[in-house]
């Protein structure tokens, strides 16, 4: 049988570097910075008989106001062998357990598994298809998938006979973390194959941004400020939310902390202009391209060069995947995701869709009576 424990940060480090299912998400650095935001952590490790580790989980735990209960999330894990021979309820009982000590009402997951892809050439035949006969209503799941996992549907039904539930939602940004990404795979290609793929109109882009003269450099923390401004000034354009520019100062530190190369300042300039602006976060063999901003007045190249650079040090860096992280899902030009997918698309990755968010509820009618609040609240 597998007991859970607590982790020294050095052990969990060393542990998860070795993880195929590692992200930057189950890292100590991550819980550092939601701790500034009422979010209190824990490391986890599964361990065998003989003391061997076999798994590990960063959990963020919320206080409920007013009540000495807490939510556990485990955002893009645990960090498990989801497909080894030990039953799924041998790795979440003593997990459970565990949460009992934290009067946990209910456990939130979103597990780091892909259960199918769509490629560029796909999405993008598939769009044009649509749009020749006026269907503005498709989304990407009306698309044949490139590829299906057969092993995570099955992974799925075993969470349900164990009692888990998929939060079942509208679109890819209705969980915590996006259902669907994008990401293209660096392995085994040269940096020049790598760019030939890009759609023709994408190199032309990038070309184009060199030869106007924009520049792309790395930034420190002393150019947060200057990408926080241009960062509220896309969401005001777009109609979306920001968080406050202490939570990108305090993300910069962390991470820096824990990696100097965990997290970097991506700064596209055209004289002394900042026209795009991208924070990239990394963890061995992956990059995600995390928090993004653009001058809406300007000739978007500069965005397509900045991504080109940022994809060159990823490889530079040995990563196998460069993550453009969340997309939508609908491919309608009114959409106001539409125009997010169909620029990630022309790098010719892959639309992944990761087997979603996960509820278990250890109390459960604290668990409803909770979610409820949270979605008339919402």
């Amino acid at each position: 049988m597998l007991k859970v424990a607590l982790v020294n940060r050095k052990r969990y480090l060393t542990f998860i570097e070795d993880q195929p299912y590692r992200n930057f998400l189950q890292y100590p650095s991550w819980a550092d910075l939601k701790t500034e935001w009422q979010w209190s952590s824990e490391l986890l490790g599964w361990f065998t008989e003989d003391n061997r580790m076999v798994g590990c989980a960063l959990v963020l735990y919320k206080k409920v106001p007013g009540l000495n209960k807490f939510l556990a999330y485990i955002p893009r894990g645990p960090i498990i062998d989801w497909y080894s021979d030990i039953p799924l309820e041998h790795w979440f009982a003593p997990l459970f357990n565990h949460f009992k000590q934290w009067n946990v009402f209910s456990v939130k997951m979103d597990p780091p598994l892909v259960k199918r892809k769509w490629n560029s050439e796909t999405i993008m035949e598939s769009m044009k298809d649509f749009h020749a006969h006026g269907l503005r209503e498709k989304r990407l799941m009306d698309i044949r998938p490139d590829q299906i996992m057969n092993d995570v549907e099955r992974i799925q039904k075993n969470l349900e006979k164990i009692g888990w539930k998929q939060n079942i939602v509208q679109d890819s940004f209705d969980t915590v973390q996006p259902q669907f990404v994008f990401r293209l795979n660096l392995a085994g290609k040269t940096i020049d194959q790598i760019f030939s793929e890009f759609h023709p109109h994408w190199q032309k882009k990038i070309n184009q941004a060199e030869w106007e003269g924009v520049v792309v450099s790395r930034g420190t923390e002393q150019d947060i400020p200057e990408f926080y401004q241009l960062l509220v000034e896309t969401a005001k354009l777009e109609g979306s939310q920001v968080r406050d520019i202490s939570y990108f100062e305090k993300m910069y530190e962390t991470l820096t902390a824990e990696y100097p190369n965990r997290i970097n300042l991506y700064l596209a300039r055209q004289g002394g202009q900042l026209l795009s602006a991208s924070i990239a976060i990394r963890v061995r063999g992956h990059t995600w391209d995390l928090y993004s901003a653009k001058y809406m007045k300007s000739d978007p190249a500069a965005s397509y060069l900045l991504r080109w650079k940022m994809i060159q040090d990823a490889y530079a860096h040995g990563d196998n995947i460069f993550d453009f992280r969340g997309i939508g899902t609908i491919l309608s030009e009114k959409d106001p995701f539409y125009d997010l997918i169909r620029f990630k698309v022309g790098f010719n990755g892959e639309a992944c869709e990761f087997m979603g968010e996960w509820d278990y509820p250890l109390v459960p009618m604290l668990h409803w009576a909770f979610y409820m609040y949270m979605k008339r609240r919402g």
